[in-house]
């Protein structure tokens, strides 16, 4: 096994994606497994992000599932640690950011950690603790229906004070735009008031990139990918690791296209919308599976016909109004597990088609995909749109996979991944 720079802890799948592919832009070789891995990794890499399934599990999972990843880690001999959670700031009152990051938090000894979900990249700043969605504040944004974790709070300090007995601080604004040596003396003198955590505002790269290198000795790191854009630069000035230009090269993959969307975020459905003008699509009901409605093999058997004339899309997603009605007649977790079993299903079918350019939107659809396709490593490769890189899922017979978060990627995405397919 290679000497391990970095560990990197992901809540969810597509967000483990996102943030290995800002690791790759970093100049840092990355590989992303499916959860804890069980045997050795390549020696060619510097960071390794585990993606597990933890952003919408109980607490006690999502605790047990990170440290027993955090434990893995330290094995390998990584020297910082990142966890990584959604840039908008996905969680429910009681976590399960503040419960994970406290637990690796203790489990590491570190008593201040910085949490910045910012992605300005992606429409996502903080200015005065307060996270914004574009020109919303994140209460405002489509978030506020989130199906699983509705986001109805702008105010980072209050939200993540909620699920931690630590104190939260504010790194504002004024601060962060001065630089590298205000922000450690803010981290410090924070520290020094007892607070546990520090809300820093960000809403440009640069002041990422500042952030990311004010924290090169902080031993653990949370937020979005964003703040991990400094990281890379800590660890080559420190002589740890040198210049790796073809970090994001990835291997031709031949094979057919296709599309399975799981998410109903707004930008997912405005991709399905743009998609369905003018290319070949098929959609599954939640309603229609829980009733034995047998819509995965009619799903396959539509795509059989059309899929050699070119890519096709499968998808669940629908209107935040369809998505609590079906909530209501089968549950939450029950709807979302329907939903996730039969485009895992669809996937693996379509794979058998001979589809080996996979575009999957939603973290929890993606997961679901990746876990039935049996892909345990994944090559990260160059980005579609900001924070969506294509990749190779490691297996004897290698399939390229985009895998999309709900509410990244242009409008257009869709089609602009499979022109640019591997």
């Amino acid at each position: 096994m290679s000497q391990l720079l970095l560990g990197c802890i992901a809540d969810d799948f597509t967000g483990g994606t996102d943030l290995a592919s800002t690791l790759v832009r970093g100049g840092m070789r990355t590989l992303q497994v499916v959860g804890v891995p069980d045997g050795p990794l390549p020696d060619d890499i510097d960071a390794v992000v585990i993606a597990l399934k933890s952003r919408t599990v109980s607490c006690e999972v999502a605790v047990s599932e990170s440290l027993k990843a955090l434990h893995w880690l330290r094995a390998a001999g990584c020297q910082q640690f990142f966890f990584k959670y959604c840039s908008t700031f996905d969680s429910t009152p009681s976590g399960n950011i503040g419960p994970v990051a406290d637990a690796l938090a203790e489990a590491l000894g570190v008593t201040f950690v910085v949490a910045c979900p910012a992605f300005p990249e992606n429409k996502r700043t903080i200015f005065q603790g307060h996270l914004f969605v574009g020109d919303l504040l994140l209460s405002e944004s489509g978030m506020r229906n989130h199906p699983l974790t509705p986001m109805t709070d702008a105010n980072l300090v209050r939200v993540l004070q909620q699920q931690t007995h630590k104190l939260v601080g504010l790194v504002a604004h004024g601060i962060v735009r001065q630089g590298v040596d205000a922000l450690s003396l803010a981290f410090r003198d924070l520290e020094a008031q007892g607070c546990g955590y520090a809300i820093v505002d960000a809403i440009d790269d640069e002041q990422l990139y500042a952030i990311g290198h004010a924290a090169a000795s902080h031993k653990l790191v949370t937020g979005g990918s964003g703040v991990a854009l400094g990281l890379p630069d800590n660890f080559r000035r420190a002589g740890l690791m040198g210049e790796h230009d073809a970090a994001s090269t990835l291997p031709y993959i031949d094979g057919l296209g296709a599309v399975v969307s799981g998410s109903c975020s707004l930008a997912t459905n405005a991709q399905v919308d743009c998609w369905r003008k003018n290319r070949p699509s098929f959609a599954l009901d939640p309603l229609l599976l829980a009733n034995g409605h047998d819509q995965v093999s009619e799903a396959l058997e539509w795509a059989r016909d059309l899929i050699h004339a070119g890519p096709v899309l499968i998808y669940a997603s629908a209107e935040p109004e369809s998505v609590k009605y079906a909530q209501r007649k089968l549950g939450i977790e029950a709807a979302g597990e329907l939903v996730e079993s039969a485009l895992s299903a669809v996937a693996v079918g379509l794979y058998h088609m001979g589809v080996r350019k996979l575009v999957v939107a939603g973290g929890e659809t993606s997961g679901a995909v990746v876990k039935a396709l049996g892909v345990r490593a994944l090559r990260i490769g160059a980005l579609i749109d900001p924070g969506v890189p294509w990749t190779v899922g490691l297996r004897n017979d290698p399939v390229a996979l985009a895998l999309k978060s709900g509410n990244f990627g242009s409008v257009d995405f869709f089609e602009k991944a499979l022109a640019n397919a591997p």
